[in-house]
């Protein structure tokens, strides 16, 4: 087996998490566990026969160390994985900008295409079938881990939905990095300001926060959910965040965790009108203000949508 395969070139060739190890970047902890175990067990030097080709041996022993345990290490915690998906999510905001989301393999070319309501089911298959011979040698480890990867970010491309275009910069101009209504650019006189917004941390937190508006709008529930849960990562006291995602999770038919987020939205400003509004209509304990009327995503008057609702069904009218 020639050196250059693992040298530090080759290395950065492969630097999705997931892909390397072959699993589904919507995997938790429990399937990742059960994966790693998997290959450990495929590829460690201990398990080998001394039959065995020395090339695959060769590669085994590469292999764990350098790409396979970092990988694991890197997934294997929550904040781990959000950190990943969060960089594969920008490089398919990046790569969708640029018009280069394009498939060259046959699953991901069909995944990009199928009806959402397929997407999911597709995706999940599709990677059970290519990890299956990912670690059997050198060649079938670049074959099947390169499509894993395309695979993902076709995946993650269908679940963020239509790429958010930025305006380049032209001269001394600062750039938009996203399309939002006015509202969304201002905090509601209820909500408290909770840290300095010209802060660089705070200023990617909003950022977020409008990108999650904007999916709302075009009834991409998960992909504002992504973008939610990064904002909040930033900025975990911030009102406006926890109540749009618990109007998230009422369109995602997530009534349990909506409340979390409502609870949390008016335990940090009791006086955040939507929040006090998707309370009462979940019959939770409030403690009403009168507060002023900030920007809202519309929900249907029970906090529900039809069977099929979420992602692929209907918006409310408005």
């Amino acid at each position: 087996m020639p050196l250059a395969a693992f040298s530090p070139e080759w290395l950065n060739r492969y630097t999705d998490p997931y892909a390397l190890l072959g699993v589904s970047v919507a995997a938790d902890e429990r399937r990742i566990i059960k994966r790693y175990r998997t290959v450990a067990k495929q590829v460690h030097p201990d398990a080998l026969i001394e039959e065995m080709p020395a090339e695959l041996r060769q590669f085994a022993d590469q292999v764990l160390p350098k790409l396979v345990n970092p990988a694991y290490q890197r997934l294997k915690q929550e904040k781990g994985r959000n950190e990943v998906l969060a960089l594969l999510r920008f490089k398919v905001r990046r790569l969708s900008r640029d018009g280069q989301i394009s498939p060259t393999t046959k699953q991901g070319k069909t995944l990009l295409a199928i009806a959402e309501a397929e997407v999911d089911v597709f995706y999940e298959q599709a990677v059970d079938r290519l990890c299956d011979r990912q670690y059997a040698s050198l060649a079938d480890f670049e074959t099947y881990t390169q499509q894993l990867s395309e695979l993902n970010l076709v995946y993650l491309r269908r679940k963020m939905g239509a790429p958010v275009i930025r305006e380049k910069r032209t001269g001394l101009m600062a750039t938009t990095s996203v399309p939002r209504s006015p509202a969304s650019t201002v905090a509601p006189a209820t909500d408290p300001p909770s840290g300095d917004k010209s802060s660089p941390g705070l200023a990617y937190a909003e950022r977020h926060y409008g990108r999650a508006q904007e999916y709302l709008k075009g009834k991409n529930v998960q992909a504002a959910i992504q973008e939610l849960k990064d904002a909040l990562k930033i900025d975990p006291q911030n009102s406006r965040y926890h109540c749009l995602m618990g109007q998230a999770y009422l369109l995602n038919q997530l009534p349990g965790m909506a409340k979390v987020h409502l609870k949390q939205a008016l335990r940090i400003n009791p006086a955040n009108a939507v929040a006090l509004k998707y309370a009462r209509q979940l019959k939770m304990a409030t403690t009403e203000t009168t507060p002023a009327q900030p920007d809202a995503v519309p929900v249907p008057a029970n906090g529900r949508r039809s069977l099929f609702g979420g992602l692929f069904s209907k918006g409310p009218s408005r």
